[in-house]
C-alpha cells in the first residue's frame, strides 16, 4: 500500500487567532510576545503575522530588535488559553481525517491518511477537505504537505506559506528536494550549513550526489543520516502516541537582576507554574535543568537527575536552589531564569492527598482550577517586585 503522509502547519498560529479575535488588525503587522517597552523590553517574539514579517521580524528575535524595525506593529502578550483552546478544536478536526496523528506543537501535526485519502478520493483532495474544515470553523489558514514521508511532507508543507498545500510523488520526490537550500535539511544548523558551503554544497541535491566516504570524513557517524534526508528517504511512522519530552518555563528580567531574594522567588514561581502543567499534563519527571542567562548574555544550564520522579513543587524547587547556589555567577546580575523537567512518564498512580506537600499542590490546582490560576497564590510569592517578564 502507498504510504501518504500529511504534514499541517498553521500559518502564523497565534497572531492570526489576534487578527481573528480583532478584526481590525487584519492586514496590519502584528506581533505577539513580550512588552517591547518603546524599544527597551526584554522577552522574545513569539510569533508575528507576514505582515510584520516583511520588515524582517521573526520568532524568537529581541523583541526590542523587532520594535526597531516596526515600531508601528501592534505589539501583544500572548493568550496562552485562547491559542491551547483553538489548538484542541484543530487537533479534533484532524481525527477526523485519520486516527494516526502525531502532534509536533500546539499548531502543527502529522497525519497518515494512507489508509483513509480514499474517502476524499486523492491525497490532494483530502488535503484540500482538510484545510476547508478548518477554516470553516476557526476561520485560520493552514499550510498542507503530503507526501510518501514524514520529512518530504515537513519540507513541502513550508514552501508555499501561507494557505499552501503541496504534494510530492514518489517519483518525484528527488526532483522536488534537489533544488533546495541546504539549510532546509533536518539537523542542519548554522555550524553544519557553515561545514557544508564550505565544500560547495549549497543544495539537497548536492549533498545527494555528494561521495560517502567524504561525507562520512566531515560529519563522522552522522553522515549517513543526512545522505538518506538528501536523498528523501524516511522510514519514521507517525508516532500516534507521543509524549513530551520535557516541560518547561522561564522568565526574562525588564532590569537585570543581582538581588538573591528576587532571584529566589522567581524561580519559586517557576516551579510552581512547572509544576502545575505537569499535574495538568498527568506528567512526572525525573531531570531537572535550571538555565541561567547572564547580563552578559552568556548562557548556562545545570542539571540534576533525581532518584524518583515527581511533579511536587517542593521538591523540584528545593533541587533547583541547590543547582543555583552552586553556579557561580561571579557577581554578574542575572538576565533570564528558566526551569524545566525531562525524562518524563504518565503519573499512572494516584495523588496521597495525606502527603503534605502533595496536598498544598492539590489544593492549589482545584481553587485555580474553578476560580482562575490568580484566585490564589503562594504566601512566599505574594508582594514580589515585578522585575521580570515572562515569555513564552
Amino acid at each position: 500500500m502507498q504510504r501518504w503522509i500529511l504534514h499541517i502547519d498553521m500559518d502564523a498560529f497565534f497572531a492570526a487567532i489576534e487578527q481573528h479575535d480583532q478584526p481590525q488588525w487584519r492586514g496590519k503587522p502584528v506581533v505577539v510576545g513580550a512588552d517591547p517597552c518603546q524599544g527597551r523590553g526584554r522577552g522574545v517574539v513569539s510569533t508575528c503575522s507576514y505582515e510584520a514579517r516583511v520588515f524582517g521580524i521573526r520568532s524568537a528575535m529581541p523583541i526590542s530588535q523587532a520594535y526597531k524595525l516596526c515600531p508601528q506593529a501592534i505589539y501583544v502578550r500572548p493568550r496562552g488559553e485562547r491559542y491551547a483552546g483553538v489548538s484542541s478544536q484543530i487537533m479534533s478536526i484532524l481525527n477526523e481525517f485519520s486516527p494516526d496523528i502525531e502532534p509536533l506543537s500546539i499548531d502543527e501535526a502529522f497525519l497518515d491518511i494512507s489508509s483513509t485519502y480514499k474517502l476524499y478520493k486523492t491525497p490532494q483532495k483530502t488535503g484540500m477537505r482538510l484545510k476547508e474544515r478548518i477554516f470553516s470553523q476557526t476561520g485560520l489558514t493552514a499550510s498542507v504537505g503530503i507526501a510518501p514521508n514524514k520529512y518530504v511532507a515537513k519540507v513541502a508543507s513550508d514552501l508555499k506559506k501561507p494557505d499552501g498545500l503541496v504534494l510530492v510523488p514518489q517519483e518525484g520526490i528527488k526532483e522536488f528536494l534537489s533544488p533546495l537550500e541546504i539549510s532546509r535539511l533536518w539537523g542542519v544548523g548554522p555550524k553544519t550549513e557553515t561545514t557544508l558551503r564550505q565544500q560547495e554544497i549549497n543544495t539537497i541535491g548536492e549533498l545527494a550526489d555528494y561521495p560517502l566516504p567524504a561525507l562520512k570524513k566531515l560529519f563522522g557517524n552522522s553522515y549517513l543520516h543526512f545522505w538518506k534526508l538528501a536523498n528523501g528517504i524516511d522510514e519514521r511512522k507517525v508516532e500516534t502516541r507521543h509524549q513530551a519530552k520535557s516541560m518547561s518555563h522561564e522568565t526574562t528580567f525588564l532590569k537585570d537582576c543581582h538581588d538573591g531574594k528576587t532571584l529566589e522567588k522567581t524561580l519559586l514561581m517557576l516551579c510552581d507554574k512547572l509544576s502545575r502543567d505537569l499535574r495538568k499534563h498527568d506528567y512526572s519527571g525525573r531531570t531537572v535543568t535550571l538555565k541561567i542567562r547572564l547580563a552578559d548574555f552568556s548562557t548556562f544550564t545545570r542539571s540534576r537527575t533525581l532518584s524518583q520522579f515527581t511533579h511536587d513543587t517542593k521538591m523540584i524547587f528545593q533541587c533547583v536552589m541547590d543547582l543555583f547556589n552552586q553556579f557561580d555567577r561571579k557577581d554578574i546580575a542575572v538576565r533570564l531564569l528558566g526551569v524545566s523537567l525531562s525524562n518524563l512518564e504518565k503519573t499512572g498512580f494516584q495523588l496521597d492527598l495525606f502527603t503534605e506537600n502533595r496536598n498544598i499542590d492539590k489544593v492549589l490546582d482545584l481553587v485555580r482550577d474553578k476560580f482562575g490560576k490568580d484566585a490564589i497564590q503562594r504566601a512566599s510569592l505574594l508582594n514580589r517586585n515585578n522585575t521580570s517578564e515572562p515569555h513564552k
